[in-house]
């Protein structure tokens, strides 16, 4: 996105450096990185950085309004609806497409978003890793809002194990050791001093969980939540049988809350209205479908890593769908091919960490990562074989 620096890193690259990079990247835990990391970060001019930022505070604007959760209370679905709900979620992550607008110009569209966890420790690592081997460009930064790798680090410590002992808070996935985002859970460990857990090594007594730490029965009295409870349903019977203790009055604090989930999702998009947030609707809302439908994508409310996503929209598809409630129809933007590489250009979405502290009126944001492609779509299954793609960060102009 700057020429000059775009220029400069590719020229500089070579594929012993990056090489020599995976490797030490790999060395933290050896084993726990399957997704493919991507040769370059995406160096953001500070004009671009700002319409994120002004687009993500115009949506909290949005969240933090006392009204918002009528406006979402029919976003979780009532079997998925967990007791306990605090006041907000702990953590927003915003997906932005780098386009291109009608005037050629490029300018960020929002994808989705989520009240829920990403990245944030991995991050970390690889943003230490990248800087030994690459050079990070003067008078720019991965972190935002005055953070650095110290206080960031720090902030999410305060909101994941807040007033508890590191010792009672974990962090909780359904097979936390056999994820693709596995590494994430092992720097977590590595950064808070918490564990990861299992949710078939959860022990209940009474309304009270506990785990096994170094073979002694332990009170968990928080719980870092990873578990994508779309996923949990599509998990066998047995595992969805353990799994209903989780909808359970239990005495412990979520961070985030599974509703969260759902309130800060794809349902919260068509309550957005901003330049750079596609136009989305209900579909059940829909009273014409209009009349350029592929210029737009049809995607369900519920779905769990974009699975049932229509990206080429025709009647036939909306003749298909029994519950228009569940649905929504977005305009489609239209990816920058932005990114210079050795080959052909990439595409690119950047995600925004928002952390929200508890007793802070609003999220505040702190950091980032990128996605490379040259598929239809980001994500793995559209860009096997390629190069310069895959999962890195961002440099903001300062």
């Amino acid at each position: 996105m700057i020429p000059a620096l775009r220029k400069a890193y590719n020229e500089a690259f070579s594929k012993e450096k990056y090489e020599a990079f995976l490797s030490e990247l790999n060395e933290a835990h050896p084993g726990a990185i399957e997704f493919r990391v991507a040769e370059t970060p995406v160096f953001v001019p500070r004009n671009f950085k700002n319409k994120m930022l002004d687009a993500c505070e115009s949506i909290v604007d949005v969240i933090v309004d006392p009204g918002f959760k009528a406006l979402t209370q029919n976003a979780i679905p009532p079997h998925l609806r967990v007791p306990g709900e605090n006041g907000h979620t702990h953590f927003i992550a915003f997906d932005f497409g780098i386009c291109i607008n009608e005037a050629g110009e490029y300018e960020p569209q929002l994808i989705e978003m989520q009240g829920f966890p990403t990245l944030f420790a991995y991050e970390v690592l690889l943003e230490d890793v990248f800087g030994k081997h690459f050079a990070p460009p003067p008078d720019f930064d991965c972190y935002l809002n005055g953070y650095n790798r110290e206080s960031y680090i720090q902030l999410l410590k305060e909101i994941i194990v807040g007033a508890q002992n590191p010792e009672n808070v974990i962090l909780l996935e359904i097979f936390s050791r056999q994820q693709k985002t596995r590494i994430d859970f092992y720097c977590t460990e590595d950064y808070l001093g918490i564990q990861m857990v299992c949710r078939a090594e959860l022990i209940k007594k009474g309304n009270q969980l506990l785990y096994r730490k170094d073979g002694k029965l332990t009170a968990i009295q928080r719980i870092y939540n990873r578990i994508i409870f779309d996923e949990l349903q599509q998990q066998s019977p047995e595992v969805q049988e353990k799994g209903k203790i989780l909808f359970e009055n239990l005495d412990v604090e979520w961070c985030p809350h599974p509703n969260w989930f759902y309130r800060i999702s794809k349902y919260t998009l068509p309550l957005i209205k901003h330049p750079y947030v596609p136009a989305t609707y209900y579909l059940n809302e829909v009273k014409q479908i209009p009349a350029d439908l592929e210029y737009y994508v049809l995607k369900p409310l519920f779905s769990f890593a974009g699975q049932g996503v229509v990206i080429d929209v025709k009647q036939e598809d909306m003749d298909k769908v029994n519950d228009p409630e569940n649905w929504i129809l977005q305009r489609k933007v239209k990816y920058a091919d932005v990114i210079q590489t050795p080959d052909v250009p990439a595409k690119a979405e950047i995600r925004m960490f928002y952390f929200w502290k508890d007793g802070d009126a609003r999220p505040v944001a702190t950091n980032n990562l990128s996605r490379l492609s040259k598929g239809k779509m980001i994500g793995v299954r559209y860009n096997k074989d390629k190069e310069w793609v895959g999962e890195n960060f961002c440099y903001f102009e300062k």
